[in-house]
């Protein structure tokens, strides 16, 4: 094929063009400029294509970002171990670091940690990066480190997670700049549980968490609970590259149109996680694009096991059977998800197991189930909000098909803003919304252990729990796979979590952003676009 483009056409030329764009110069008049170049037609619009990608790959310094989540709470919090809504891992990644952090792969890379070494995967050295300093000059020290991960260990702080750090036996300081953990049993896994967000390093003796002096990118600037946090560019960063934004403003939209009318009108730059019947809304809007990350988040349906209806497994049975996961991927979700299997390993994970199916629609069967426990005719309530995604939407999908075989559910939708302290948890039916976690061990240890601090249905098994600590020590790959297989079934056969599906999650970015990449910790470049993402002009 031949070129419409000059021959004399530059390097030079292409800066031009580039230069003219940064100065805000319409399609229009560009198209004009390349006309009178000589540029054909067919030609010019891959000439501004390319200029335009050029454009947004260049890092620019400056400039203040606005971005709204989906949820927020009065108990928004600057502890990290205490962190449990997106708006908190936000600010934590902001204000903090932790010893490694996960790239784009899933695999650990150091952040404050110089080195991290053990010959056993039980006992760990982790030595310190030398000169780094937190945001009110004091200089990070081995007491930092033990004074941070020791609270996870403090039930009185209320880590949300202790059930990972418990196993964490001793944490001594063996110099200014090294630590020695030592593990209960062998986990080869543990440089990536110290890249979790709850785990950011704190100044040593920090009780006051109504502002954040950590070590990150950002300053905090304002922090308002419920209300809105804002950041400022720390000028003393460690790292060579500091963040490329002046400031960012992060708050909380919880309506899905409100997000996409505010990004739409350019009121934010960044609407996180949005509904995926929103895409028509985005797809050809030249001010806007989606950013798309597969990586393990779910919305399930929780069914606590100590409560009525719950106690009764045919009831629990029925309910499996009842959910219709194709019409949810396919209608509720638009595609944009995988099929899941009542389990919390997603498929892009080394230890899914492939052999599980995931539960088939079958009301007949369901029906037999709910005759079983008796609940045919009873009403019986299902809490849904907008805080989870598209748990209404998937609400209305399983009251429906219960009621085309008699079944009463009544959907009780509440407002998402207290939804997380008031519902999740703690109602007999209700809807949870759970972030992808990097490795089994974590997701178990948070959801699904007995002592587990996010056990949604209350599930509780002496056979997993010795399996979970079991297959943590286990250093053969095959073994510990198998393992995992095992325990995935478990939890699809017997806890009170349905998983339909395994959700992509769908931010929408203005076309001025640049730097924003997938993560395999979540949407939001894994809660961490802040210190990353730059504006253009």
């Amino acid at each position: 094929m031949t070129s419409n483009k000059p021959t004399n056409w530059t390097g030079h030329d292409d800066s031009m063009v580039e230069n003219m764009l940064r100065r805000g110069a319409s399609r229009r008049d560009l198209l004009k400029f390349l006309m009178v170049s000589g540029v054909g037609a067919a030609t010019s619009g891959s000439i501004l294509f390319k200029a335009q990608q050029a454009l947004a790959a260049t890092p620019v310094t400056g400039g203040s970002l606005r971005a709204a989540g989906w949820s927020s709470s009065t108990a928004d919090t600057l502890d990290p171990a205490k962190a449990s809504l997106s708006t908190d891992y936000v600010r934590c990644c902001a204000f903090y670091n932790r010893l490694t952090f996960l790239d784009q792969g899933g695999n650990a890379q150091l952040e404050l940690a110089e080195s991290i070494d053990t010959t056993d995967a039980q006992t760990w050295e982790v030595k310190l990066r030398s000169g780094v300093e937190f945001h009110n000059g004091k200089t990070l020290t081995a007491d930092d480190v033990i004074y941070s991960l020791k609270r996870h260990l403090d039930k009185s702080v209320g880590s949300k997670a202790n059930s990972i750090a418990k196993q964490m036996t001793e944490i001594t300081k063996l110099d200014d700049l090294t630590v020695k953990i030592v593990l209960m049993a062998p986990n080869a896994d543990l440089p990536t549980i110290l890249a979790l967000h709850h785990f950011m390093i704190i100044a040593d003796g920090t009780t006051d968490f109504s502002t954040a002096n950590g070590t990150g990118a950002f300053v905090c600037d304002t922090f308002e609970p419920g209300v809105r946090s804002i950041g400022l560019r720390n000028e003393n960063y460690f790292k060579s590259k500091k963040a490329y934004l002046d400031s960012f403003e992060f708050f909380a939209i919880p309506d899905n149109s409100a997000r996409i009318n505010a990004l739409l009108s350019g009121d934010i730059q960044l609407a996180a996680s949005l509904n995926p019947r929103s895409r028509r809304q985005l797809e050809g809007q030249d001010s806007v694009r989606m950013s798309i990350t597969t990586s393990g988040n779910y919305t399930d349906l929780n069914i606590r096991l100590d409560m009525e209806p719950g106690t009764h497994f045919d009831f629990v049975e029925g309910m499996k059977n009842l959910v219709n996961r194709e019409m949810i991927q396919k209608s509720v979700l638009r595609g944009m998800a995988e099929i899941g299997n009542d389990q919390p390993i997603s498929p892009s994970n080394r230890y899914y197991n492939i052999n599980l199916e995931p539960r088939a629609y079958d009301p007949e069967k369901a029906l037999f189930h709910f005759k079983k426990a008796g609940l045919v005719g009873t009403e019986i309530p299902i809490i849904t909000s907008s805080a989870p995604n598209s748990a209404v939407d998937m609400a209305t999908v399983v009251q429906q098909a219960g009621a085309e075989i008699g079944m009463k559910l009544k959907l009780e939708q509440v407002p998402a803003d207290g939804y997380w302290s008031n519902y999740w948890l703690k109602s007999p039916i209700h809807f949870g919304n759970i972030n992808p976690r990097p490795t089994p061990d974590i997701l178990f240890s948070l959801l699904y252990a007995s002592d587990a601090p996010w056990n949604e249905s209350r599930y509780k098994s002496e056979k997993f729990d010795k399996m979970m600590l079991e297959a943590r020590g286990e250093l053969r790959e095959d073994r510990r796979a198998t393992m995992y297989w095992e325990m995935q079934e478990m939890i699809a056969n017997e806890a009170g979590t349905i998983i339909p599906a395994f959700i992509s999650n769908i931010d929408g970015v203005s076309s001025k952003v640049g730097g924003l990449k997938p993560n395999p910790l979540g949407g939001m470049m894994g809660y961490a676009f802040a210190e990353y993402v730059w504006l253009n002009d």
